[in-house]
């Protein structure tokens, strides 16, 4: 970044549709394992059956019995992640000064299962049994209040929500905090646990999910026969640290947040502009924050969401970006599926991974390329590359885009 203090990786979290930590979620996505499976359809006569869920997750392992009651899920996988992150970096085994700590945890939709709950006692016996935990158990910002609570952090405690751009734009804003000197490390990260009855309900009448009925194939993102995203659920962390903060205390270090970027389409609520323009300017963006130029990339970590027009719109804007030398590209969401506000995150820890192990992950299920989407997708299986630099997209809804550049240490 442009300014003085330097920002370094030092812990991981994760869960998602592929495992409950990091190690097992990487694994399966270096293996190219779909982690989409069929879901409990609740819904009356719902065409979607598919979905990627957390699956054999200890949430009393984490959280006390009584923090889960008042919890949405999506604060507990949030707070599940952070804390695998939190032992990872060991953090706070460290004579750290925690008024130095802060938190930026986002989300795309918040505790929607909550809400919807409650809204349902109350349409059922009044106000009097809605839960007085409703607003502070549901609300966006309780992943990093808690998250600051649990741990004594007293630094900026923030919550960013821009859609699926959320996971990104919280760890590119809070390596801002640190480089600005706001802080000397951050909990940051993003989670998401929005398949319920109403959200799912939503996102078919915007057309916007797979109708498919083979969980394995669905999420096939530049495939022609791509027919939109799989809904999951899934948190991932990160602890970013300065550099000398780091050093100092002997962590070990993963990677470093050399380049942030962002920007709007200002062209639609939920469709990007076929040039892929905002896209393009955001990663732009992010590489003249981080001095390069645009073949210094290695690698990119695609939104690539498995929708007919999102995915045009991304291969056009590297296309524009990327003139001459053309980065190795994937999407690991055609394994975990679209976890929303939680993926900018999770992919920023494959992309740090992929950095670390030197390993493209694959692009799962790319059967026929898409003619208009003529890029090196990494199909089906991973492949060994050392890659020096990494990118990581997350574009939302409302036209907000992101792009962070890793590097490696």
């Amino acid at each position: 970044m442009k300014l003085q203090r330097r920002v370094v990786v030092t812990g991981l979290g994760l869960i998602s549709p592929l495992g409950n930590n990091v190690n097992s979620s990487w694994k399966a996505c270096i293996n190219g394992k779909s982690g989409i499976s069929f879901v409990d359809n609740k819904i009356k006569n719902s065409p979607v059956s598919i979905g990627g869920q957390i699956t054999n997750l200890n949430i009393e392992a984490y959280i006390d019995k009584k923090d889960i009651r008042r919890l949405d899920t999506f604060i507990q996988y949030g707070v599940v992640a952070a804390q695998q992150a939190i032992n990872d970096s060991g953090l706070t085994d460290s004579h750290v000064n925690l008024d130095r700590v802060g938190i930026n945890f986002g989300t795309g939709i918040g505790g929607i299962e909550t809400i919807e709950n409650n809204h349902l006692s109350y349409l059922d016996k009044g106000y009097r049994k809605v839960s007085p935990f409703f607003v502070p158990g549901s609300i966006a910002n309780m992943t990093s209040g808690f998250i600051s609570i649990k741990y004594g952090l007293r630094g900026p405690n923030l919550c960013t929500v821009t859609a699926c751009s959320s996971g990104n734009h919280s760890v590119g804003q809070a390596a801002r905090s640190i480089a600005y000197g706001e802080a000397d490390a951050m909990v940051t990260g993003g989670s998401e646990m929005a398949s319920t009855e109403l959200s799912i309900s939503g996102f078919i009448s915007a057309r916007a999910l797979s109708l498919s009925t083979d969980p394995k194939t669905a999420s096939r993102p530049w495939d022609i026969d791509r027919d939109g995203f799989v809904l999951s659920d899934g948190a991932g962390a990160l602890i970013l640290e300065e550099l000398n903060h780091a050093i100092n205390r002997g962590a070990n270090i993963y990677g470093e947040i050399i380049g942030f970027g962002m920007s709007s389409d200002a062209h639609h609520m939920t469709a990007p502009p076929e040039n892929g323009s905002g896209a393009a300017l955001s990663m732009k963006n992010a590489i003249d924050d981080a001095e390069l130029n645009p073949n210094d990339i290695d690698y990119i970590n695609a939104h690539g969401t498995s929708t007919p027009l999102g995915d045009i719109a991304e291969a056009k804007a590297i296309i524009n970006v990327f003139n001459d030398k053309k980065p190795s590209i994937s999407s690991t969401k055609s394994m975990t599926g679209h976890t929303l506000g939680a993926a900018g995150a999770i992919e920023s820890i494959f992309s740090i991974l992929s950095i670390n192990k030197g390993i493209v992950p694959p692009t799962i299920n790319l059967d026929n390329l898409d003619p208009n989407c003529i890029l090196d997708f990494t199909p089906h299986e991973a492949k060994d590359k050392n890659i020096k630099i990494a990118m990581n997209n997350s574009f939302g809804f409302g036209g907000t885009n992101s792009t962070l550049i890793f590097k490696k240490y």
